[in-house]
């Protein structure tokens, strides 16, 4: 099975990146909506942390999409 081009921690950085920008949010919104801390985004949007799958869904939700979206490559 070929590796994958790109790690999930790199996908969900660049969605979450994407959908934020969508929509016209700064990191402190998204943090604001979802109940997460600001610099916390920002770690995940540089791919400097993991997240948990709690985390994932908090962001799903405030970016009003799918959990597996936020998982989902680019094709």
């Amino acid at each position: 099975m070929p590796k994958p081009s790109t790690s999930a921690r790199e996908t969900l950085a660049l969605n979450l990146i994407r959908l934020r920008g969508k929509l016209g949010w700064t990191q402190e919104v998204l943090a604001h909506e979802a109940g997460i801390h600001r610099t916390y985004i920002g770690d995940l949007e540089r791919q400097a942390r993991n997240v948990s799958i709690d985390n994932i869904e908090r962001l799903a939700h405030a970016l009003g999409v799918e959990t597996w979206v936020l998982l989902k490559r680019a094709q």
